[in-house]
């Protein structure tokens, strides 16, 4: 499991993706995230601009990622 350090309240997950280095561009998060690739707290979201808050996780691609605070 990774992890990403907040530095203000919250992270949005295309924000979070690109910080985790799981996807290249805002683009190519978007699109994954649309296309129900990706799992927030355990359930699929579809929503880019989710805001994620420390103890939250996402999952893409076999990666597990914990957001901090």
């Amino acid at each position: 499991m990774d992890n990403i350090k907040l530095r203000e309240e919250y992270i949005k997950l295309g924000q979070a993706m690109k910080a985790a280095r799981l996807v290249s561009s805002g683009v190519e998060a978007k699109m994954m995230i649309l296309d129900g690739k990706v799992k927030v707290n355990g359930e699929v979201c579809l929503q880019r601009g989710k805001k994620l808050v420390g103890g939250d996780t996402f999952e893409f691609d076999g990666n597990l990622v914990k957001i901090e605070n």
